[in-house]
């Protein structure tokens, strides 16, 4: 099956702690069916100073499960499902909520 969320992909989350929240997806771990969000399950790491820098409590993103994001539609910035359509021989995703294409 084809990846319906992408890195780079605005999504918005819709259920957990940050439910509402939106973001851009940074990784994904298809093997996991996660993604990371921008700003979205922040945690905090307690980190042992190295060469590479100093220690301390450093926050950052966790993963989250890709059944609570959404993709955003372009058109009204509100969550809508991924569909798939060919047009001038290339597959492209489109917002099934407004038909809007979202890949360019």
């Amino acid at each position: 099956m084809a990846a319906k969320i992408k890195k780079g992909d605005r999504v918005v989350v819709l259920a957990g702690r940050d439910k509402g929240k939106t973001g851009e997806v940074l990784k994904m771990l298809p093997s996991e069916n996660r993604a990371v969000v921008q700003g979205v399950n922040m945690v905090k790491r307690h980190t042992r100073p190295s060469q590479a820098g100093a220690g301390g409590i450093i926050e950052k993103e966790a993963s989250i499960d890709l059944s609570n994001v959404s993709h955003i539609d372009p058109k009204d910035n509100k969550a809508t499902r991924i569909g798939f359509r060919v047009e001038n021989g290339r597959k492209i995703r489109f917002a099934k909520r407004s038909g809007e294409p979202i890949d360019r």
